[in-house]
């Protein structure tokens, strides 16, 4: 039998700033050295992590679980965890034509020279980037082809709980929230490496140990055409559910005391506070908060002292208080004065985001002094309150239109909505009504400051989501969306409403999501093929191509337009109802509550 055995650390420090900072527009994304790294000596260390972040340096560094991830495992005496980001285009190329290895922040250390390289999967449309990663690291994408030196690979992030696309490229996915698992994981890999057993040995046993933690090669399915026939392990001892991982004691759950201070502006540059895990509400088509439970807290004072310490760590001028649903912690209106107290007067905003539009909106006034009121976001997701029960968010145009001149006359000039297009029981009617609506929040300010507020209104197209009750239900197609889009604009220039400003969701992009994100593992060879075709960056516009992923899914007899339109039926294997989440006879219920407003409606 094979063992792991005992690695090299080959540092690049010298060939990073000779063969590349120099030729690349933007070199501080790679030169790492920022205030409040954590750098160790890796051949000391028992344990090494690369955390990777499939995007550039500017959105990693403002990617809250990455930085939870890196701090947990640094904290631990013999482990080191560094950054890695992928590389820009132009850094690609230099790298490639000079065979200059994917690279640590921290010590500029070889991707391959760590024991286990670890990915934060966000978005469907980042996996092209996460196997360009692992080939820039010299490391092969698919695990069956990987030597026994490479690193165990590890996925985690809200796409672990739909992985299947990506399992033939990964050894563990992790399911669930880190901070606690990453550290029984690197305590378990410390074991393995002292009792000198295999890689498959170790995957074994990380298979038996930890119900959170799922490894694709010790399962196999079988199908039936486009259905899953079965799922099942090859060993009758490994469990073939999987739960996911949570943090009970959220009160005291680790958090960087002092955040890395980039280099290069972030997408946010803030003191990031998560005061509460979970969300009290059920929206249909929100993955987050069916899978992110139970609901926890963190105490006012808690909260403050956290603020305090990143801020003074930092120099941060806006604080932030991140959760699903800010407004359902118990005690806002508490923990806002309590934070303007202290940092009022040293010019630090606030800002809170995801206010829920009801009486606590309306207190707005009382509690937000401290607050820049620039710009107020509000998701409603829907035009009219038929729609809106339909996806399980009661939300009143009475209540929306109270909470939104309470916001006005405290302040705020200018609103941000959120709508979605394509949900189930949508008509025309529905779509022209979220330009109407938006006219009529943004009239609505004149009789609380006499002007016309600015409104600026996102529109998404519905992707069904793994682990929801709308996950059965097949999207629409392209053609409905950009009728969609036509109508929107429509009714836009009908009213002559030139201070609605209209952003528009990409629909190829959407169609996407929706094909990936419910698709099984089987999609793994269209993911590889579009990535040898070139596909990088497939969530900047810039770079994303959708006949390159057209015509790799043609490659292998499916059509991407079909695979997002495919509708579920209630007794069949769903590709991710092994992968954590709640029960599948759950979901079904709230399906049918959702299907019978629809009939009930029409």
């Amino acid at each position: 039998m094979l063992r792991m055995p005992a690695k090299d650390v080959t540092i690049l420090s010298d060939r990073v700033e000779r063969e590349l900072l120099d030729y690349v527009r933007r070199p501080g994304r790679y030169i790492g050295g920022e205030v409040n790294q954590c750098r160790k000596d890796l051949r000391s260390c028992e344990v090494r992590f690369a955390l990777c972040f499939p995007d550039v340096y500017e959105i990693g560094m403002s990617h809250t679980g990455l930085a939870i991830v890196y701090e947990c495992l640094n904290r631990l005496e013999g482990v080191a965890a560094e950054r890695v980001f992928a590389p820009w285009i132009d850094a690609e190329k230099v790298m490639r034509e000079k065979k200059l290895p994917l690279f640590s922040l921290e010590s500029k250390a070889s991707l391959a020279s760590f024991d286990v390289v670890g990915f934060s999967l966000t978005n469907e449309l980042c996996y092209t980037n996460v196997l360009n990663m692992m080939d820039l690291g010299a490391i092969a994408v698919r695990s069956a082809e990987r030597k026994e030196s490479d690193p165990v690979i590890v996925g985690g992030g809200g796409m672990s709980n739909c992985c299947e696309p990506m399992a033939d490229f990964f050894d563990v996915f992790v399911l669930g929230e880190g901070e606690e698992a990453v550290v029984a994981l690197a305590e378990l890999i410390r074991q393995c490496k002292k009792s000198g057993i295999s890689k498959a040995q170790m995957l074994a046993e990380v298979a038996r140990r930890f119900e959170w933690a799922y490894v694709p090669s010790l399962y196999r399915f079988e199908y039936d055409r486009e259905r899953i026939k079965s799922f099942k392990s090859g060993d009758k001892g490994l469990r073939c559910e999987f739960n996911n991982a949570v943090v009970k004691d959220f009160e005291n759950a680790v958090v960087p005391q002092r955040p890395i201070v980039p280099f290069v502006e972030a997408v946010h540059e803030r003191v990031s506070v998560e005061i509460m895990r979970g969300c009290p509400g059920r929206c249909r088509f929100c993955q987050a908060s069916f899978c992110r439970r139970p609901i926890r807290y963190r105490s006012v004072e808690k909260i403050i002292e956290i603020a305090k310490a990143n801020y003074h760590a930092t120099g941060f001028d806006t604080v932030s208080l991140l959760s699903l649903s800010t407004a359902d912690y118990p005690k806002l209106e508490e923990l806002v004065v309590g934070l303007g107290e202290y940092f009022a007067e040293r010019h630090v905003g606030l800002s809170v985001p995801s206010l829920r539009v009801d009486e606590q909106l309306k207190l707005l006034p009382k509690m937000v002094k401290g607050v820049r009121k620039g710009g107020l976001t509000i998701a409603v997701e829907a035009a009219s309150e038929r729609l809106r029960r339909i996806v399980n968010k009661p939300l009143k145009d009475e209540d929306l239109f109270a909470a939104v001149k309470a916001a006005y006359g405290a302040g705020w000039q200018r609103l941000k909505l959120y709508f979605m297009v394509g949900l189930p029981g949508e008509t025309e009617e529905d779509i022209g009504r979220i330009a109407q609506l938006a006219y009529d929040l943004a009239i609505a300010r004149k009789e609380i400051a006499g002007k016309v507020a600015q409104i600026n209104v996102a529109v998404s197209w519905f992707v069904p989501k793994a682990h929801t009750p709308l996950a059965w239900v097949g999207q629409r197609p392209k053609e409905y969306f950009e009728h969609a889009k036509d109508l929107i604009l429509e009714e836009k220039r009908r009213m002559q409403a030139r201070f609605l400003q209209f952003k528009f969701h990409n629909i190829e992009r959407s169609v996407l999501e929706s094909a990936i994100g419910r698709g099984d593992r089987r999609l793994g060879r269209v993911v590889e093929a579009v990535w040898r075709s070139g596909a990088r960056f497939d969530l900047w516009d810039e770079c994303f191509d959708y006949a390159t992923w057209a015509e790799a899914f043609g490659k292998f007899e499916m059509d991407v337009e079909a695979a997002a339109a495919r509708r579920f039926e209630p007794d069949e294997i769903l590709p991710w109802q092994h992968l954590g989440g709640p029960a599948k006879k759950y979901l079904l219920r709230h399906l049918e509550e959702a299907l019978a407003e629809v009939a009930d409606s029409q």
